[in-house]
């Protein structure tokens, strides 16, 4: 009885090293082909993948989330209407003029079930009309709620029900190397998404808003991106995709996008009381150089240096002068412009607060009561 079982357990594994060698080197052997449907040909299926086990690496859960809060804006123009257009002697030593309507493309995020769209401000300003077309294919003439250009934000709403919202996340707990996507309509294509990652924070004096604290990200942004949603892996908003370091007007690995943070400041501003409120002490900052030092006589070798006052200015009454050196706002230290021209903005008017000045050899504190930051002029049109 014993030789019969050692036989037998002998057969079982061998028969199993086979069976294993044969499922490894030549799965079709042991595999049902099924066929492509109505040809006959056979292949192999892979099995399916459900949206709770997304293989390794993949980023589609975090793509599935926020992809369907992603709009496509389309925008129109009505064309300049030149009151000699149609003269013929006009037309004849100027020529034909473009009177079509002009288009403009764009993308945006549902950040509100009450139909509210985060977007940039350059995507829908001077539009006459604004169509929203959503991932399924829904679309709606959108109202402009209020526009920031200093940062370049828009508030839009549609009226729509059953909305897809994107869930907010924290942008100030970004860091550099953290992987993000960008999700838009580059060229007009459809929805996109891209990936890459956090590339640098803070990124400023870039020369394209007035209040500029960008994530610069490698994922890839192109035009039709402006205005879509930049998120980390679990589909949560870091920013707001919108512009691009380009010499060819497609991505090179450079995008700029505005945080969150930033967003949601405009966003509460402008639908609670129809207009974004920041700070303002009327002073003319400068970066420190050696000239400057030399001519104000400045010893501080970091902060921002004061030129110029304006006469009467919150900065005048509190005491401020030409020649000072701002080095902390409200506990927050100051080493550029932009960081003095972003935090002052972040002071609520009418709410004294405290300035660390370095006035030549001494360290001086002042309580100043920012005013309301004056609205930017608009230049004229010719």
């Amino acid at each position: 009885m014993r030789r019969y079982w050692l036989v037998f357990s002998q057969a079982v594994t061998v028969m199993l090293a086979a069976y294993f060698v044969v499922v490894t080197l030549k799965p079709d052997w042991v595999s049902r082909p099924a066929s492509l449907r109505g040809t006959g040909i056979p292949v192999l299926e892979a099995p399916a993948l459900s949206s709770a086990a997304a293989p390794v690496g993949s980023f589609r859960l975090a793509a599935q989330r926020a992809s369907a809060a992603v709009v496509s804006i389309n925008t129109s123009k009505a064309a300049d209407r030149r009151p000699r257009g149609n003269d013929p002697w006009f037309r004849f030593f100027f020529g034909d003029q473009d009177n079509h309507p002009q288009q403009g493309l764009g993308s945006g995020v549902i950040i509100s079930a009450d139909g509210y769209i985060l977007t940039n401000n350059h995507v829908v300003e001077g539009a006459d009309e604004i169509e929203v077309v959503l991932n399924d294919s829904r679309r709606a003439r959108a109202k402009v709620i209020g526009t920031d250009p200093e940062s370049d934000l828009a508030i839009l709403r549609v009226d729509l029900d059953r909305l897809p919202v994107i869930a907010l996340g924290n942008s100030d707990g970004l860091q550099v190397g953290d992987q993000v996507l960008a999700i838009g309509n580059p060229f007009g294509v459809g929805q996109t998404v891209t990936s890459g990652i956090v590339s640098a924070l803070g990124r400023n004096q870039l020369g394209i808003n007035t209040f500029e604290n960008f994530i610069q990200t490698d994922a890839a942004i192109n035009p039709g991106n402006s205005g879509g949603a930049l998120v980390d892996v679990n589909g949560a908003l870091m920013g707001i995709n919108t512009a691009i370091y380009s010499r060819s007007g497609g991505s090179m690995g450079i995008g700029f996008a505005i945080p969150v943070s930033t967003a949601k400041l405009v966003l509460e501003g402008i639908v609670k009381d129809g207009v974004v409120t920041r700070g303002w002490v009327g002073v003319e900052p400068a970066e420190l150089s050696p000239e400057l030092m030399e001519t104000f006589g400045v010893k501080a070798k970091k902060g921002v240096l004061i030129t110029g006052v304006l006469q009467n200015g919150p900065a005048a009454q509190a005491g401020i002068k030409p020649g000072d050196v701002i080095t902390e706002v409200a506990g927050n230290k100051i080493a550029t412009v932009s960081e003095l021209l972003t935090n002052v903005a972040a002071l609520k008017p009418g709410a004294p607060a405290k300035f660390h000045l370095q006035r030549r050899d001494d360290s001086v504190d002042l309580n100043v009561t920012p005013g309301v930051r004056p609205k930017p002029k608009v230049p004229a049109q010719r």
